[in-house]
């Protein structure tokens, strides 16, 4: 493993086509205590001329606690061949299983915070803004016709990407 800092201007390959139908990996925690899930929703830009990620967790994910309580998260895009890591941590909760020993994934540190040696690419965001996305806002997706038990609805989180690394 040989991550290798870069501008977040450089990221390779589509930061759209990852999220939405390659799915990324969002982590936050310590060295000992922390969590994982994937996500299929987000957005990459810029906030207040600062480059920003933004991600959605629902209050019901294990995932939840550890982004409310952290000020420090990171987005990962992993290499190719890792999609039943990526199903796993969008299906099971870390409240349940061991997530990192069920995924076959191995955690590594950047800057402090949780990535996985099989990153293609990482994300290291802190905090900006958060807000409770409340489930009206979804009523016209027929996907959340029945998904919605309150208060199990998302929080956005804005992140500032403090850091970005790609692994060679």
């Amino acid at each position: 493993m040989s991550f290798r800092k870069i501008d977040p201007t450089e990221l390779p390959g589509n930061a759209i086509d990852e999220i939405c139908n390659k799915w990324m990996l969002l982590a936050a925690g310590t060295e000992d205590d922390f969590n994982f899930m994937t996500i299929n929703w987000g957005m990459l830009g810029e906030l207040w001329f600062k480059p920003a990620m933004t991600v959605y967790v629902r209050h019901s994910r294990h995932t939840f606690g550890y982004m409310e309580n952290n000020d420090v998260f990171t987005v990962t895009c992993l290499k190719p061949g890792h999609e039943d890591a990526l199903k796993l941590a969008g299906s099971k909760s870390g409240r349940d299983i061991d997530k990192l020993k069920e995924s076959g994934l191995t955690k590594t540190m950047i800057d402090g915070v949780p990535t996985f040696e099989e990153a293609a690419y990482t994300l290291v965001c802190k905090k900006m803004y958060a807000q409770e996305l409340p489930p009206e806002n979804c009523t016209d997706m027929p996907i959340f016709e029945h998904a919605y038990d309150a208060p199990d609805y998302h929080k956005m989180y804005i992140g500032q990407i403090v850091a970005a690394y790609v692994n060679d």
